[in-house]
């Protein structure tokens, strides 16, 4: 069963070429993590993506996906966070776009604690206020709002894979949670 998302520009690169990229070149990507926030502009809410992976174990992950060929970055985080939760989101991009962290990602464990069994990444990690009405798409079977207190539990840490918790500690971090 193939729950990957499909390529909405099939022409960018065949599987073939993507598979030979992957094994000689790092792949730029954007992770966004979706929040909500009071009027105040504090985190209240994590939204998560549940996703099946091959194999069929339940995941639990953020908005990502690939930065592609003379794509923004702003570009790519706009394509998907709608591809993900739907066009009608209104995620709310920040006037600049430094990531909170850049994170690597190894196809085998490594210093960095994250880990793409696929290839070597480089992912720049954005939290993402989003305002409006989200449905999961594509690959992702649900998306959950839970308070930073929830999505943080060992239960729900847990799921995460490669390594994608330890991210989202540094998310909450970068926005003063959990001081």
């Amino acid at each position: 069963m193939n729950v990957r998302t499909p390529d909405p520009y099939p022409g960018w690169l065949s599987e073939e070429d993507l598979y030979e990229a992957r094994q000689r070149l790092p792949m730029v990507y954007v992770e966004a993590v979706p929040v909500r926030c009071d009027p105040l502009g504090y985190v209240t809410e994590v939204g998560l993506l549940l996703q099946a992976t091959p194999e069929g174990r339940m995941v639990r992950s953020f908005v990502s996906g690939r930065v592609m060929y003379r794509e923004t970055i702003r570009g790519a985080l706009l394509r998907h966070l709608e591809k993900d939760l739907g066009p009608l989101a209104l995620p709310q991009l920040p006037p600049t776009l430094v990531p909170f962290a850049v994170a690597e990602f190894f196809p085998s464990p490594s210093q960095s604690g994250l880990t793409d069994e696929r290839q070597h990444a480089v992912a720049l990690a954005y939290l993402i206020p989003v305002t409006g009405e989200c449905s999961p798409r594509q690959d992702a079977l649900e998306l959950s709002w839970l308070t930073p207190e929830e999505a943080l539990s060992p239960e729900i840490y847990a799921e995460f894979s490669g390594g994608r918790g330890d991210l989202l500690r540094q998310a909450l971090a970068s926005a003063g949670w959990g001081r």
